[in-house]
């Protein structure tokens, strides 16, 4: 066996030196030419993420899978294939996912757009199509309806408004213009 193995080993390896193809030095390494071109002309980069802290200590972050230049406003950054997280003080999190989203480095603000997810660590998943945010501070609103569900039930309303309760300081979602709550209640045995 001591002889055996290793000679069946020298075997195996040998044939597949045989059996492989022969590399030409010359020859150019493949790469796929989908994109290079149009990558080669615009401004951008590739996994992207932009950062920020409150003056009270909420870690706001937003990567994207691409950002670039808006073409009509050097001030604003395009971005596509969003994901962002709010680290609260508190422990919480806010994790919200969209299409696109328009960041404007001046102001610290972003604009996210296109089939936004909300979803929160105390249990709330909403769902919208913009939603306006802030990196020097916990700000995000929604211009238009948001539905979705939470510890108290299903939730259809006309604006919501993340923001820190002004007397207590902790965070709460607020909602406005038209609330409509479908309260699932509890069993009784629970």
């Amino acid at each position: 066996m001591k002889i055996l193995l290793p000679l069946a080993a020298l075997g195996l390896l040998s044939t597949l030196f045989l059996l492989s193809r022969t590399v030409d030095p010359n020859q150019p390494i493949p790469v796929a030419e989908v994109g290079l071109e149009q990558r080669a002309q615009e401004q951008g980069a590739s996994n992207a993420t932009f950062t920020g802290v409150t003056d009270e200590g909420d870690l706001i972050t937003l990567n994207a899978e691409v950002a670039r230049p808006d073409p009509r406003d050097p001030r604003k950054i395009l971005a596509d294939v969003v994901d962002s997280r709010l680290t609260l003080t508190s422990g919480s999190l806010i994790d919200i996912v969209s299409d696109e989203a328009e960041v404007h480095q001046d102001e610290f603000t972003v604009k996210l757009i296109g089939d936004v997810q909300i979803t929160t660590s105390t249990g709330y998943r909403m769902n919208t199509e913009i939603l306006n945010s802030r990196f020097d501070m916990l700000y995000a609103q929604t211009p238009g309806p948001v539905t979705g569900n939470g510890p108290p039930g299903d939730i259809d309303a006309g604006r919501m408004l993340l923001a820190p309760n002004e007397e207590t300081g902790d965070t709460h979602l607020f909602f406005t213009d038209g609330v409509k709550v479908i309260y699932q209640l509890q069993n009784a045995e629970d």
